[in-house]
């Protein structure tokens, strides 16, 4: 996900997207510790993403 798309959700909407994207990693990571993945560059992406997310959440808070 792009920070552009980032930008335009809303609140409730970031914080569902973070809440799906945190349970994807840890599915991952499970599945990843029993049989390696296709493509492990995803579990990456993922966090970059769950950070993405957190950041954008944090500057809104720190504007209001």
């Amino acid at each position: 996900m792009k920070q552009k798309e980032i930008t335009i959700l809303t609140d409730d909407e970031l914080n569902d997207k973070l809440g799906a994207f945190q349970k994807n990693l840890h599915d991952m990571k499970l599945t990843h510790a029993v049989s390696p993945l296709e493509n492990p560059l995803q579990i990456r992406n993922i966090r970059r993403t769950i950070s993405r997310l957190k950041t954008e959440l944090l500057k809104r808070t720190n504007k209001q």
